[in-house]
């Protein structure tokens, strides 16, 4: 797959979890800053697909072939497994919204879900956009749930997470920085 530009979003502040359990009424990386920077990083991927259960598979797959062509394979089975958390975050998202357009009358659209990834060779930022709304929660699971983990996986796996609102009230970018270990973290996290 082709490496491309990662495409440029105008922000609005959402509240978000970032790195805790608790909300916080500002995203956890405003524009201008960490976030940012990373987004510039010089290794780049953006992949578009349709907001589907199947779908996760190719991101998954995606970001695995995007690690090796990095030469970053140490980091390959967490980003695939950060990557597969937060696009079936975004696909069970894009069903609550296909399902409240048809609840209200509405024609539903073909959901959407786009996957980014940057990488400065010790770091990789995972960036998932869908067209809700809904700020993620981390739940805390009972013992035998079969769902409802998924963000805690997400918070324990990467150095920091969080979300924003990158073009309006009605969609958000859940996002993970993953680093390799023994590598100093990310300088503005942790």
């Amino acid at each position: 797959m082709a490496l491309s530009e990662i495409d440029t979003f105008s922000w609005a502040p959402v509240a978000c979890f970032s790195g805790g359990s608790s909300p916080s009424a500002e995203p956890a990386l405003q524009p201008g800053q960490e976030l940012v920077r990373m987004q510039e990083w010089p290794l780049r991927s953006r992949l578009e697909l349709q907001a589907l259960p199947a779908s996760v598979r190719s991101a998954r797959r995606h970001a695995k072939n995007m690690l090796h062509v990095w030469h970053m394979t140490a980091l390959a089975d967490t980003v695939e497994l950060l990557v597969s958390e937060l696009t079936t975050n975004a696909v069970r998202a894009s069903a609550h919204v296909a399902h409240q357009q048809r609840e209200t009358g509405q024609a539903p659209h073909a959901p959407q879900m786009r996957l980014w990834l940057t990488s400065d060779r010790q770091s990789v930022l995972i960036q998932v956009w869908d067209d809700d709304h809904h700020i993620p929660v981390r739940q805390d699971a009972e013992q035998d749930a079969e769902a409802g983990r998924g963000l805690l996986l997400v918070e324990n796996l990467s150095t920091q997470w969080g979300c924003y609102a990158p073009d309006g009230p009605d969609r958000k970018i859940v996002w993970a920085v993953c680093t390799q270990a023994g590598l100093e973290p990310v300088p503005g996290f942790g």
